[in-house]
């Protein structure tokens, strides 16, 4: 098969029309952990663009809050729960995409930590992902896609983290074997890097301000992300049909120091 030229090639892409609609608009993008931090700024970015959003989460209240200025539908569940992440889905309609940011901020030495609480890091970030991502397939879009949450401990693991670190790297070879087996369904991993968002709270406010002025300053650019930041770095995964398996980083050089 021949072809006349690059240019009529790249002509045929939907990225490349300036008038062609937003994919977004009117798509139904589903996001757990929606209520704070990454997940909502990721919901209220899709919803600005014409997006339906779906809110799931573990507190009511905080979910109810998140909800009311995007007229989102919400759903209570931890993510670590079967039988709740399950339920979310009995009523849905059709799903476009599914973005998991849900994961706490947890850890310790090994010699000193219950393993329990250590592995509590994988149900989480590795078998809670794999309940959401089955119960939704049968309700997903085939030109849809997924996003899944890892992380700069990937790559720069620290001590007190290494279970959290196994958890985000696998992640990543998770969302890449999916990628193959759920095509044509894209699965991507979003790996943010110190961004300001309430995973940090639960060390406490002087630990909390301590560690991200610390990493700031470790920092090429000299400051941490913002949660909208890494937001619109998923939009566009959820929007760019030809990433898929990928993992992007959003850490602000991270990596490299």
């Amino acid at each position: 098969m021949a072809y006349s030229s690059s240019r009529q090639l790249r002509s045929k892409g939907p990225c490349m029309n300036p008038t062609a609609p937003d994919p977004l608009k009117g798509a139904h993008v589903v996001v757990f952990g929606g209520a704070t931090g990454i997940g909502l700024a990721t919901a209220t970015a899709a919803h600005a663009r014409g997006a339906r959003v779906t809110l799931v989460g573990r507190t009511p209240a905080k979910l109810a809050a998140a909800a009311a200025p995007l007229g989102a539908r919400t759903a209570i569940a931890d993510i670590t729960d079967r039988r709740a992440v399950e339920a979310v889905f009995v009523e849905s309609d059709p799903i476009d995409h599914l973005v998991i940011t849900a994961g706490a901020l947890g850890g310790g030495p090994i010699a000193v930590t219950d393993p329990d609480v250590l592995l509590a890091a994988l149900q989480e970030r590795i078998a809670g992902p794999l309940y959401a991502i089955k119960a939704a397939l049968p309700l997903m879009s085939p030109t849809g896609s997924i996003v899944l949450t890892g992380g700069q401990f990937s790559d720069r693991p620290s001590a007190g983290f290494s279970v959290v670190a196994a958890a985000v790297r696998g992640i990543e070879a998770l969302a890449q074997a999916l990628a193959l087996e759920l095509k044509p369904i894209r699965v991507n991993v979003i790996a943010p890097g110190f961004v300001d968002t309430p995973l940090f709270n639960v060390m406490g406010e002087a630990a909390r301000n301590g560690l991200l002025v610390q990493a700031a300053r470790s920092l090429p650019g000299g400051r941490i992300g913002q949660a909208d930041e890494v937001a619109q770095a998923i939009l566009l995964l959820l929007v760019n049909g030809h990433m898929n398996g990928e993992v992007l980083h959003v850490d602000g050089g991270g990596r490299l120091v």
